[in-house]
Parts: structure tokens; C-alpha cells; sequence
């Protein structure tokens, strides 16, 4: 049903764009509360509420319905959920796949080929978003990402060669790189390869989301790895959902989402590995080549819109390769006014629209408040 809707969604550009999932595995742990609070209610009977999980992409996937028949609730998730499945095939980075593909014809640029329709949309919209962030959100430099060795399962702690990086900065790869002409596309540069995994999560929110309001559904909570989207409420309440602190069990704050809105975090705490005492993350700078250092999570908050869950997944990433002097800047030129960043020292930033939407559990916390 995705793909079908997808494609056909695709060959109209003035239509909506429809979105695509591949996961970043870098925000499992974001939301517990959204996850533990309704088990809780739903043990004692006293609520329609429907939950369905599953692990895909790598990541903990979760879609609760609030107030729909059992039977029908179990048959929308069920669909939400094979249609992430069906994403994951056409979209995964290094595994075998429509976008792995993709990458392959990339390393012989010029060389032209034949593109499925469904990408035109996804790619354009993702190059968008890169050149809006001023390249700190970069999906071509998927081959970085893999000189790290984080295109893979597993990973080990291996620094790669100082040379080889270099070599990738230099080339400069861009999504711009991408050229698409009628059916067919090809790269200016070779070394462009794609890797959705810092959007393409919030891009499923959206796909799910658009899928479960045209079935009728007024509230519903889809969680992908930590990021989030909310439609309606929990029965007379909002959808109450927690932050996950970088470095503790549990949640550092929480917050009420409401109808539309999306959170999404990006962070060091998930996907890394440590070497010679220095963690290593999975989020690079496509300046220097090299795993961010300096921060340990940034969360950003987005407003009820079309792109909402798109948002909640790029918008983050830019905030916190441009660290601690530079992410309040990164943030705004992603449109994005509620924001947090988290320092290596566990000092909290965040923007004044941020603050008056979290209650802090963490006590003793270091604030610096911003405009």
C-alpha cells in the first residue's frame, strides 16, 4: 500500500510529498513515558487504547490509538507497521534495495540510469532541507558515514585513516550533486552517497500519520525510535511524552504534545562507539569529517504543519553539528524556535519557546535560557 501510494503520489510534483523511513538508530531511547504510560492504563481496563510495537530499521516502533474498535485499531497499526517494513526494503542505506542502488550508479558518475519515480520527490525535498541548513545536514556524505563504520549492524572501534577522510572532504559531496531529468538521474560527483538515516524517520511520521487521518483516526501517538507525532489527544489529555537524558535511565524532562505537533531528537548515546576514552557518534560533520564532539543531545519541538515529522528528524541534526556556539543560528535557519541542546558537560541551552513547554524530572541542572 506505501509503495503503491507512494509512486503514485510521486508522479504528480504538485501533489504532497508522501515520505519514506530509514532509520538513524540515533533516539531509541527518547519518549519512555510515551511508552510506559499507557501500558499502564490500558492493564487496569480503563481506557480504549490500543498499542502495537514492533522493531524495525534496528529501532523500537510504536503506534498507540486512542478510542477506535480493537479490531480495527489492531488492522491500522498492523498497516502502519508493514508499510515501514516495505520502507525499509526500498530505502536502506547499504542493505540491497532501491537507494543502495542508487548509490552504486552514483560511483559512475556521469553515467545516467533509470530513477523510480517514488525518489524523485524524497530526494528533492531532502536536498531542500540541505541547502536550507547551509550543508550541516548533508545526506550525500553517506560514504563518511561508512569510512566510520556506521553503515552496518555492527560496528567496531576503528579510526579511520586521517588520509581517507580528507579525501571525502574534499570531493565535497552534495545532494545538489544529484541531477534528475525526466526518468532519469545522475551525479556530478562520485563520491555522493545517500544516506536517509537523518531523515527519513520523521519522513515515515508524516507517511503514517497522513494514512491513519484519511482512515478516520482523531487520536493516535507514532513513536519511531524517538521521534514522535502526535494527532488528537489521550482521551481528555494531551499525549504526555519524556526526553530521554543522554546519560541517565529515564526521562531529563517531559511535555504535553498536542494535535499535529512532533518532537525529535538527535544524540551521542545510542549509536557510537568509544576509543582510547573518546566517544565516537554517528552524526558527522561534513566540514571536517570527523563524529561531532562537544554535545550529547538536541531535541527540537515542531509545530503542527504538513512537514511536521520531516522537521522533527532533519531539523535536529544541523543544531548539533554547529554545537554550542552555533546551534541556537543552525536551529533557526531550520525554521525551528523550540529547541535544546545538551552539552558534553551536561549543561542545558535552550530557547525560551522550549522552556515553557518542559517540566524538568532532572533536578540541579545548569540552564542557559536563550531567545
Amino acid at each position: 500500500m506505501w509503495l503503491k501510494n507512494f509512486t503514485a503520489k510521486s508522479q504528480s510534483r504538485k501533489g504532497v510529498l508522501k515520505k519514506a523511513f530509514l532509520c538513524d538508530f540515533a533516539t531509541l531511547r527518547l519518549a519512555l513515558i510515551c511508552t510506559i504510560m499507557p501500558l499502564l492504563l490500558t492493564s487496569c481496563g480503563k481506557e480504549p487504547l490500543y498499542q502495537q510495537q514492533s522493531y524495525v530499521f534496528g529501532t523500537l516502533v510504536e503506534v498507540s490509538i486512542y478510542g477506535e474498535d480493537e479490531a480495527r485499531a489492531k488492522q491500522l497499526a498492523g498497516q502502519v507497521l508493514s508499510d515501514f517494513d516495505q520502507m525499509h526494503e526500498y530505502l536502506h542505506a547499504w542493505k540491497p534495495g532501491t537507494l543502495s542502488r542508487m548509490n552504486e550508479i552514483f560511483l559512475n558518475a556521469p553515467a545516467k540510469a533509470a530513477i523510480q519515480p517514488g525518489m524523485i520527490p524524497l530526494l528533492e525535498d531532502a536536498t531542500r532541507l540541505s541547502e536550507q541548513s547551509g550543508g550541516l545536514f548533508n545526506p550525500a556524505i553517506g560514504n563518511l558515514i561508512r569510512l566510520w563504520g556506521f553503515q552496518g549492524d555492527e560496528f567496531k572501534p576503528v579510526r579511520p585513516d586521517p588520509a581517507e577522510i580528507g579525501k571525502l572532504v574534499q570531493a565535497n559531496p552534495k545532494m545538489s550533486d544529484i541531477v534528475i531529468e525526466g526518468i532519469e538521474f545522475h551525479s556530478k560527483n562520485p563520491a555522493v552517497r545517500v544516506d536517509l538515516g537523518g531523515y527519513a524517520k520523521g519522513y515515515a511520521l508524516d507517511v503514517a500519520a497522513d494514512y491513519l487521518r484519511s482512515q478516520g483516526v482523531k487520536n493516535a501517538l507514532i513513536n519511531i525510535g524517538g521521534n514522535i507525532i502526535a494527532l488528537g489527544k489521550h482521551g481528555k489529555r494531551p499525549w504526555q511524552v519524556g526526553i530521554q537524558h543522554p546519560r541517565k535511565p529515564g526521562a531529563i524532562a517531559t511535555l504535553e504534545l498536542q494535535d499535529g505537533e512532533a518532537i525529535g531528537t538527535s544524540g551521542d548515546y545510542q549509536r557510537y562507539f568509544e576509543l582510547d576514552g573518546k566517544r565516537y557518534c554517528h552524526i558527522i560533520d561534513p566540514r571536517t569529517g570527523y563524529p561531532v564532539q562537544g554535545v550529547e543531545a538536541v531535541t527540537v519541538l515542531i509545530p503542527a504543519g504538513k512537514n511536521a515529522g520531516v522537521l522533527s528528524d532533519a531539523a535536529s541534526k544541523p543544531a548539533f553539528i554547529a554545537g554550542k556556539d552555533g546551534w541556537r543560528e543552525a536551529a533557526h535557519k531550520m525554521g525551528t524556535e523550540q529547541a535544546m541542546l545538551i552539552d558534553d558537560r551536561g549543561e542545558v541551552f535552550l530557547t525560551q519557546a522550549m522552556k515553557k513547554r518542559l517540566s524538568f524530572v532532572e533536578t540541579g541542572l545548569k540552564l542557559h535560557e536563550l531567545p
